[in-house]
């Protein structure tokens, strides 16, 4: 159907108003007049298609006057703009012997679309464009409206935002689905202010409602009003207006996209793990949304050579499911993946434990100890580190004896206990290896973990806190990894390593399900198979509630099934039951 939106032209419904008052013409010589003339006529005569040929004609006239090179003219656009929303409102809404339209009229859907399209230009009123989503009085072509605003289903303060920007001005790459909901009000990008706890853009999909407290006689008198009401896509997206329930217009991907574009992450990888930029990451826990207590935290832990955007695909995919989007939240653990990674894990930990003395330092948050650790290569061995627990194995691993038989000075006693004498976070309850190389990886072999050493400088913070405690390993572990100072993640991804071997044969701490997601690559008895740096029989795990191969490289985290996968897992730990993939 031609309509403004889609050819730039008014419709066939729109132009049989015109002819009805002999206006064709004229509505091109002084659009402004017209639409002045048609709005007194709607005033008494109650036929619904009157308004939606309002709804057209000022959206048209406001593309024009933004197309302008006359600035006296541009200003005068967002008014236009936001006059066409009122006027796609009332004619899908407003109280008229005329009947309101039904679903089969192609009508409502494009008001529905002028609605939603004229609100956010009609609020584009600051600098260059910006959006200015204030209680505001507005001086329209055909009237007045008083605008409140109204946040009382609105998780946050306005005063936590640096600006809110248009989805539909974003064209999205690099995630291959776009979460978009049909449905009534404008999708915006909430940015939030940076700050020393949230360093990284962090952006809130939002969507905006003007309810339209007034009709057409009242704005023409200058007496109407409206609520500029604010949602979050994360919330119940149905709102009720004049009795009827409607969804609302939402967009969780474009938020997501937006953050990753405008943040360092993409370029947190290989430069990180050879050192170079180590000290500019902000090592730690980072929500990917802000904190809602009764939500149950999904924290994704990246793998080496890695950062959390890799888990873009999964997320959006995750947060797009209407189930899921009510009952987590998704958070993910960054860290330099050439340290030790019985130093990651060691901070991943700690990580864990400040967030929740932070956000529910009264402990009255249930979902917060129902946490769900996703780990994938290198991060599934960090996620099994938080749900063990190993006594003094692992230090006898590396030195053939007890913690306190080894006679430490008392700081390096209790730096070894915080690395190596692991006690489980006992907030997190389900864990999912996704390409985790338990038994070490087939190409972290002698020559590999060599040449690492060579070319991978750790900074000064990573030696602080590795273990030096070479003159006390046992010489068969002197041999295979030699001086754990100048060792890295590969060195602890050898199949020799002897703190490998022994994590690998520890169970999980009571109470915590696991599952293991398995890539494979090719056809054929995948117990044969590897997903080309790790072998299924390094992956498997017994003991794990499920088992899932699917037919991938080893970067299986944004493959569809692994993803579907891990959602029927999500499911699962809500009770909730979801078939398997066949």
């Amino acid at each position: 159907m031609t309509n403004p939106l889609t050819e730039g032209m008014a419709s066939n419904a729109t132009n049989i108003v015109l002819r009805r008052y002999n206006l064709v013409e004229k509505y091109k010589k002084d659009p402004a007049a017209i639409i002045a003339y048609i709005h007194d006529k709607a005033l008494s005569d109650d036929r619904r298609d009157t308004l939606y040929a309002l709804a057209e004609l000022s959206y048209l006239y406001g593309e024009r006057l933004e197309k302008s090179v006359a600035v006296d003219k541009q200003v005068l656009a967002p008014d236009y703009f936001l006059v066409a929303s009122i006027y796609a409102y009332l004619f899908l809404l407003d109280d008229r012997s005329d009947p309101a339209s039904n679903a089969f009229d192609i009508r409502a859907r494009t008001a529905i679309d002028l609605y939603n399209f004229g609100l956010w230009r009609g609020m584009a009123t600051g600098d260059a464009g910006a959006l200015k989503l204030s209680a505001v009085v507005r001086t329209l072509p055909v009237g007045t409206l008083a605008i409140t605003v109204d946040l009382t289903k609105y998780p946050w303060k306005l005063e936590e935002f640096e600006r809110f920007e248009p989805v539909d001005n974003y064209v999205i790459r690099g995630i291959s689905i776009r979460n978009r909901s049909k449905g009534v009000g404008s999708a915006l990008i909430g940015v939030k202010k940076k700050s020393q706890e949230i360093p990284f853009p962090q952006a809130v999909p939002t969507t905006i409602f003007l309810r339209i407290n007034a009709n057409l006689v009242e704005l023409t008198a200058g007496t109407a009003t409206a609520s500029l009401e604010f949602y979050s896509a994360y919330d119940d997206n149905i709102l009720e207006v004049k009795g009827r329930r409607a969804p609302l217009e939402t967009d969780t991907t474009t938020p997501a996209a937006y953050v990753l574009e405008t943040s360092q992450l993409w370029g947190l990888g290989m430069g990180a793990f050879l050192g170079n930029k180590f000290e500019s990451i902000p090592n730690g826990l980072h929500l990917t949304q802000p904190y809602r207590p009764g939500r149950i935290p999904v924290v994704f832990v990246h793998g080496t050579f890695s950062n959390p955007a890799w888990w873009a695909e999964m997320l959006n995919t995750l947060r797009g499911d209407p189930i899921l989007q009510q009952k987590y939240q998704f958070w993910a653990f960054l860290y330099n993946s050439s340290a030790p990674i019985v130093a990651s894990a060691s901070d991943l930990r700690d990580a864990l434990k400040n967030k929740f003395t932070q956000l529910d330092p009264e402990g009255k948050d249930p979902a917060l100890r129902e946490m769900v650790v996703v780990g994938h290569s290198q991060g599934g061995l960090l996620t099994k580190l938080t749900v063990v627990e190993t006594g003094d194995s692992l230090v006898y691993a590396l030195t053939g004896k007890d913690l306190d038989s080894l006679g430490l000075p008392e700081e390096k006693k209790v730096e070894t206990k915080r690395l190596l004498v692991v006690e489980p976070v006992p907030e997190v309850k389900r864990v999912i290896f996704i390409s985790t190389p338990h038994r070490g990886s087939i190409l972290s072999k002698g020559w590999v973990r060599s040449l690492i050493r060579k070319i991978v400088t750790l900074p000064a913070k990573i030696f602080d806190t590795s273990l030096s405690l070479s003159d006390y390993y046992t010489k068969d572990v002197k041999r295979i990894i030699g001086n754990s100072v100048g060792s890295t993640s590969i060195d602890g991804m050898s199949p020799d390593s002897p703190i490998l071997k022994t994590l690998a044969a520890t169970s999980l701490a009571p109470g915590v399900v696991g599952h293991s997601i398995i890539a494979v690559k090719g056809e054929g008895d995948p117990k044969l198979g590897n997903d080309g740096v790790v072998a299924y029989t390094s992956a498997h795990l017994d003991g794990m509630e499920s088992e899932f191969i699917v037919r991938s490289g080893h970067s299986s985290q944004g493959h569809p099934f692994t993803i579907e996968e891990v959602r029927r897992i999500l499911l699962e730990h809500l009770g909730t039951q979801a078939k398997p993939i066949q």
